[in-house]
């Protein structure tokens, strides 16, 4: 549930004649090329899918957008989806004021990404779905996450909210689009990067505050059930032990870990909001070195039971969606548990899965594509895991073509992304859909995925260990310079950065 935001002035009533005009658009769903998006296809809702054209029909027609992003591996997503959107009387409401625009939340995470930024800015919330209302020009100016269909006491349901936001978009135009910029204003500006030296005082500082955040909020603790961001945290951890020594960095991984096993996280059952192979790649890397510095059994056999399904996964023999990033970090992943696991069977079944999607997703000199058909190119994300997973094959098998790989990513990086202030755009800029979007953003804190340009500053390190090229080292250097000053406070969201920065400054 959620609790949602009100637009000052919005009314409470519009004209039946309103509700009950149908618009001239049809459900295109069945054209999509994700599974989540097929299902929709049923859906008594006039779904169109993100483009240009939409954006066109919106302004044509005089309407407010309706955007909703979902994923697979979302419980209240299933939830909309099964009593919300396959309501007929609330699909006709929806087509009568709105156009509405349906998003796979893994097919254009640029697009969830930005607009997951704006909802924390209108009403404080997380996660998907998203469920946000847009000006024709891609603004959004209200919004939040899971809406029942019908709720008429608080007034907080789909029914009673589109008649209000309709009729203050008609009638309040120039409050709404205020609104509107000051929304895209506080989503981009929320946590300026700050270029500062990387100072080895600030980073100690920001593991010793992921230590105690953790030591809070494990799952023993009552916390969240070992998700993506808090086994990063746990790598973050085991990392600092190996390199320090420090104790209490892995008595408090290990009680996370424990908890993790314990509750069934580690039996490959990754959390139900999140994309189940990062899960489970983070969590077979976290598994894998807490048995190489323990040698406890326990954790040897949770590793290898969560990078079998990992892998099972990955081979390219399920009906599953491919997508550049999360397969990229899911492989390198299980390439670097398969070694202290001594799982040369999943190894070779990695190995295979990077070679079937470096086929399918990159092409020399263009970088990688999100899918291997339709969808985007042109993100960070995709560009960096991939290199990350050619570094780490490369330093499996010595095959200097996963190298040739990753340095030609990396060239692209900072042809197509290489930002002035320092760092990189999560975007090359090549998808101008809508004016909204045309300000690129620069990210490097952990999500559903390690911080783009943490990772990618990763990439940069480990090329310059792998080619003794001292370039790559000033890049990645760069790179982490540009966030110094405000990603390390951050908690939980900065381990990636955190364990990025502590391998650099251990370089030297």
């Amino acid at each position: 549930m959620t609790r949602l935001p009100r637009i000052v002035g919005l009314a409470v009533l519009v004209t039946s004649a309103c509700a009950t005009e149908r618009g001239p658009f049809t459900n295109r769903m069945s054209q999509a090329a994700t599974p989540y998006l097929l299902r929709a296809a049923r859906q008594p809702v006039s779904w169109q899918p993100w483009g240009r054209e939409v954006f066109a029909l919106a302004a044509r027609l005089d309407r407010p957008i309706l955007l909703y992003v979902g994923a697979d591996d979302c419980r209240w997503c299933l939830t909309m989806d099964r009593e919300v959107y396959g309501d007929p009387g609330l699909g006709a409401l929806i087509d009568s004021l709105v156009i509405p625009v349906r998003v796979d939340r893994d097919e254009r995470p640029d697009v969830a990404q930005r607009y997951g930024a704006e909802v924390l800015a209108l009403a404080g919330l997380r996660g998907v779905p998203l469920t946000v209302f847009l000006t024709p020009d891609g603004a959004a100016f209200f919004g939040g996450t899971y809406f029942p269909a019908d709720d008429p006491v608080t007034g907080r349901g789909l029914r009673q909210i589109l008649p209000e936001v309709a009729r203050s978009y008609r009638e309040g135009r120039e409050t709404v689009q205020r609104h509107a910029m000051m929304v895209q204003q506080l989503a981009l500006e929320g946590a300026p990067a700050i270029h500062a030296v990387l100072a080895p005082d600030a980073i100690s500082a920001g593991i010793v505050r992921i230590r105690e955040e953790l030591t809070a909020t494990h799952p023993g603790a009552g916390g969240e059930r070992g998700g993506f961001v808090q086994t990063q945290a746990v790598t973050l951890l085991l990392a600092e032990f190996g390199r320090t020594g420090d104790t209490a960095a892995l008595q408090v991984a290990r009680n996370v870990l424990d908890a993790m096993i314990d509750s069934g996280a580690a039996a490959a059952r990754a959390t139900l909001d999140e994309p189940q192979e990062i899960v489970r790649g983070a969590l077979a890397r976290a598994l894998a070195l807490a048995f190489a510095f323990t040698g406890e059994p326990r954790y040897r056999d949770a590793g290898l039971a969560t990078l079998r399904t990992l892998v099972a996964a990955l081979d390219g023999t399920t009906d599953r969606p491919m997508f550049a990033d999360r397969d990229g970090f899911a492989i390198a992943a299980a390439l670097e548990a398969a070694g202290p696991l001594r799982d040369s069977v999943s190894e070779r079944r990695a190995i295979s899965a990077l070679d079937s999607l470096k086929r399918r997703v990159y092409a020399r000199g263009w970088g990688a594509r999100h899918t291997p058909a339709g969808s985007v190119d042109g993100l960070l994300q995709d560009q960096v895991q991939l290199a990350d997973a050619c570094i780490t094959a490369y330093a499996v098998t010595g095959r200097v073509r996963y190298l040739s790989v990753a340095t030609s990513l990396a060239a692209i990086l900072v042809r197509d992304f290489a930002a002035p202030q320092g760092g990189f755009y999560d975007t090359a800029g090549r998808d101008p859909v809508p004016a909204a979007f045309e300000t690129r953003t620069r990210s490097a804190t952990d999500e559903l995925l390690p911080g783009a340009n943490a990772w990618a500053a990763r990439v940069f390190l480990r090329l310059a260990a792998a080619t003794g090229e001292p370039q790559y080292r000033r890049r990645a250097e760069a790179t982490l310079e540009a966030f110094a000053g405000t990603v390390p406070p951050q908690g939980l969201p900065a381990a990636s950065f955190l364990t990025v920065a502590r391998d650099a400054l251990g370089a030297h």
